[in-house]
This record gives C-alpha cells, structure tokens and sequence, in this order.
C-alpha cells in the first residue's frame, strides 16, 4: 500500500480522466485496459485471472480487500485527490486496473459446454452486463457474441455484472451467422429467443444434449438472418397486453429454464443462496 498525494503522480496514469471518453483505457481503440470498481467488483478482479496493474482508493475500502498474493501496488489517496485524478467523484471509493488475458476462441467455448449463450447486436452495455450477471448466477457455461454487440469488458458492463463478467468466458464469432455452424456441429440446438406468436413456448420444449440461447437487441431483436439460422423459435408466454421483455430479464428466464431442464437430466443441481449484491 502506498500513500500519494499529488494528482500529476505518473504512477496514477491507468487511472486517470476516466470521465473522458476519448481517454478512457478501455474504450475502443484505447489500451485494452480493464476497469473494476467497488469492492465486491475489484474483489472478484482480484479473484480472477485477469493479470491486476494497480488499484486506487481511499484507505478505507482498500482495507477491506485481500491483497494477498496481489502482485500490484495499491495507492491509497483522499477522496479529494482521488476525485481529481479520475474525473468525478466515485462513491464507491477503490478502483483497480488490469491487463486482458489471452480470451478463448468460440471452439473452445463450445467444446466444454452443454448451455452457452449468443447475443446478436447486444450493444447496451448495462443489459451485457446483467446478461453476464444471470448467466454466472444460472449456470451458463459461456457467452458467444455474433455481430454488433458491445465489448462486455468495458467499465460499465464489469460494474453491472458485478465483476461475472470475469468468470463467465466469452468469445466473438470470427463469421455471423455461419459461426453458429460451430454449435451445430457439435450436437448443439440453437434456440432463438423471440415474442413472435408462432414460437415454441419455453415451457413446452423438450429434453437437449446441448443447447445455445439465441439473444437479439433490445427493441429490433434478433435478425431474420439470425432467426433463419437458428434450429426453433422459442418465446416466454406473457399475460395480454405485455409483448416482450428487456432481453436480460428475457435471458434470465430462458437460463433458468433451459440450464434447469439439464441440470436435471444429468443430476446436476444449481443450488446455493443468491449474492444479492
């Protein structure tokens, strides 16, 4: 841990203008940085296999996380100093900052799954974020991303997966829609999650050996490219009046449902209290 007070401290650069978008470090075209913040998200970096640069924050939040085994310095300044490095004010008091690991291909993903997910034109990055969230908590083995989705590692959809995005591996298809090929090659099903009415309901779909949930963009949803590329159309029955969800609380439903019927197949049980931070 090491006190620092002055705003102009080079050591502080991962850090700082991060309320200026053409200098944030993990924007596009920017360094490639990850950015945590919080210290349940930070914790969950520090966990991770993300190789960790630094942190900064207060004295206080520092102190509640465990830097054992951290092979980084830990700058602790005032709210003041901290405020004025950054950019704004941040409640939440800690930062840190960390390289991105090599990230698997969408092969690899594959091979070791039974239920993944693929989002197309997910570009919202609080709904990537949550999505990532439900699919940590409901027993999603991976994330594929198909064309025009946002980059799940940028500051806000790590702060609203409240750092699952982390654990969850992901990888972008090189080919839309003929990645999804990949999936049916291996014994997949691709379930394409649409309200249209001539759709499968979720609750009546049988038993599969491995299936893909099939996500489209808020408002528009999935492309008819997409759909046509897809094994079945499946929807959530609604009450009247109600046409659709927002497509984390869709993806939660369809998670819970289909990581269900498998887990139940092979005796496998998702279990456990929720985190409900």
């Amino acid at each position: 841990m090491i006190s620092v007070d002055d705003v102009t401290d080079s050591r502080l650069d991962d850090f700082r203008d991060l309320a200026t978008a053409d200098r944030r470090p993990d924007r596009p075209g920017g360094r490639g940085l990850v950015i945590a913040e919080g210290t349940v998200v930070v914790g969950r970096l520090l966990e991770s296999r993300y190789p960790v640069r630094a942190l900064l924050g207060v004295e206080r939040r520092i102190g509640e996380l465990d830097l054992s085994g951290v092979d980084a310095p830990a700058y602790v300044a005032s709210a003041d100093t901290m405020a004025r490095v950054v950019g704004f004010h941040l409640n939440r008091g800690v930062l840190a900052v960390a390289d991105r690991p090599v990230q698997p291909t969408a092969g690899e993903i594959i091979d070791g799954a039974r239920v993944v997910a693929v989002l197309e034109g997910v570009q919202d990055h609080e709904n990537l974020g949550s999505i990532f969230r439900n699919a940590a908590a409901l027993g999603i083995d991976g994330v594929l991303l198909g064309a025009g989705c946002s980059d799940p590692l940028y500051r806000r959809s790590v702060r609203v997966s409240m750092g699952h995005v982390l654990r969850v591996p992901f990888a972008t298809f090189d080919e839309w829609p003929n990645g999804l090929d990949q999936l049916r090659e291996r014994g997949f099903t691709i379930a394409a999650l649409t309200p249209r009415a001539d759709a499968v309901s979720l609750r009546s779909l049988g038993d599969f050996e491995r299936v893909a949930v099939l996500l489209g963009s808020e408002g528009p949803g999935l492309t008819p490219v997409a759909l046509a590329a897809s094994d079945l159309a499946v929807r959530i029955p609604m009450a009247g009046g109600v046409d659709s969800l927002n497509v984390a609380t869709a993806a939660a439903v369809a998670f819970y449902e289909l990581a269900g019927k498998l887990s139940s197949a092979d005796g496998r049980y998702l279990g456990g209290a929720a985190d409900p931070r």
